[in-house]
């Protein structure tokens, strides 16, 4: 029997992409969930306060979407690497960053929004 190379193939490979799926995907819903119910949050508003808040939901809103869609990308880049132990590391970077985009992504949207 050979010894395992750089090229083999990594019996656990997808183990990191897994559970980053398994974090990232619920994550990004509850997000999504939470940045949808924000409206609400200005309904008994009136007048100027309203129209401050609704200027700055809609800018950051589509932040928000785009936020999600980078760790999408990012995910979809942890499964997307050839399954070579040679590609283990390069294959965890990605599968850790994208939970941490949807909790960036949160973030920024909170603070982009002018709330009442």
């Amino acid at each position: 029997m050979t010894p395992p190379t750089d090229t083999a193939r990594h019996p656990r490979a997808y183990v990191a992409p897994l559970v980053s799926t398994l974090l990232t995907l619920p994550m990004a819903a509850v997000a999504f969930f939470f940045v949808g119910l924000a409206p609400m949050a200005c309904d008994s508003c009136g007048g100027e306060v309203s129209d401050r808040f609704d200027a700055s939901y809609g800018v950051a809103f589509p932040v928000f979407g785009f936020g999600l869609v980078v760790a999408l990308v990012v995910l979809l880049s942890a499964w997307a690497l050839p399954w070579q132990r040679r590609n283990a590391a390069a294959r965890v970077w990605p599968a850790v960053i994208a939970p941490a985009v949807v909790v960036f992504d949160f973030i920024v949207f909170h603070g982009l929004v002018d709330w009442p």
